[in-house]
């Protein structure tokens, strides 16, 4: 049994085999970014997205992707010497997982994917074996043309040992998010979660950040008037509030959830999500005062 990844398994208290299976899955991308770490990955790019919430400001959600952006834009970008080491490094905690680069997915999102049907396999775990068939899976995408105007951050993690990722600050973060929001062409209820979480935690999100997003994809890229402002912000973002299916919303999101933060998804609607948005909004407001 692999003792340090069976001590750090029990410290999530998994109530059930899906809370059990997102733990291993977690455990899986903290050894990743220690691999990543170890590879001066964080010398040519930031970590981002929804797991970058999960880990590194305990958004209480699991998240199922590892999501980075270059520093600067970089057409050539190849994973393989990054994903050698990874590798390595999780040969060195007796995970044969296998790490191998994707067909590129297109000329912005280069991928790749962790797989893995033996960690499971050496842990006592609480809700029975799993099928050893059934290999876990771990998504890896970078964004070789990243939008302008990111802010890094730099945080200490230290599992499996202590180690540093570079990654967005919130504001940038969460700029990235509302692009999401405003330009994904399919419903995605885990995005409305993190923009809920956003607004609790207070915080504004990077307009020029957001605003070179939306130049760069999106229905806004072809719009050489687009300035996005407060105004701006507020009026498409009420737009799009209006639109959404909440029922489906709550769907997709409920698997990621622990019964105790589920139990807030009885909430979500038009008027929820308004007030969510009044809040982001009214605290700009008062900033710049």
């Amino acid at each position: 049994m692999n003792e340090i990844i069976q001590t750090r398994l029990a410290s999530y208290a998994a109530a059930n085999d899906v809370e059990e299976e997102n733990a291993i899955k977690e455990i899986l991308q903290e050894i990743a970014l220690f691999g990543l770490w170890r590879a001066n990955f964080f010398d040519v790019a930031v970590f981002q997205g929804g797991t970058s919430l999960r880990i590194l400001y305990r958004l209480p959600r699991f998240s199922e992707d590892l999501d980075f952006m270059l520093l600067g834009p970089d057409p050539q970008f190849d994973w393989a010497p990054y994903l050698k080491i990874l590798t390595s490094t999780f040969d060195e905690y007796g995970l044969q997982s296998e790490v191998v680069s994707k067909d590129q997915m297109d000329e912005r999102i280069r991928g790749a994917v962790i797989k893995d049907n033996a960690i499971a396999n050496q842990l006592d775990l609480s809700f029975g074996r799993r099928d050893a068939r059934k290999k876990l899976q771990i998504k890896l995408e970078i964004d070789v043309e990243p939008p302008a105007h990111s802010i890094d951050a730099f945080t200490y993690l230290d599992f499996p040992i202590d180690y540093e990722v570079r990654h967005q600050d919130l504001a940038s973060n969460f700029a990235l998010k509302i692009h999401a929001l405003l330009c994904r062409e399919y419903l995605k209820g885990r995005d409305w979660y993190d923009f809920s979480w956003y607004a609790a935690q207070g915080v504004f999100p990077n307009l020029p950040h957001l605003e070179a997003a939306l130049r760069q994809f999106g229905p806004w890229s072809e719009d050489d008037t687009l300035s996005v402002d407060l105004s701006w912000l507020e009026k498409e973002m009420t737009r799009c509030i209006g639109a959404i299916d909440w029922e489906a919303a709550k769907q997709d999101v409920s698997r990621f959830l622990r019964p105790a933060e589920a139990e807030s998804l009885k909430l979500w609607s038009h008027r929820f999500f308004e007030s969510k948005l009044d809040k982001v909004i009214r605290s700009q407001s008062k900033a710049t005062q």
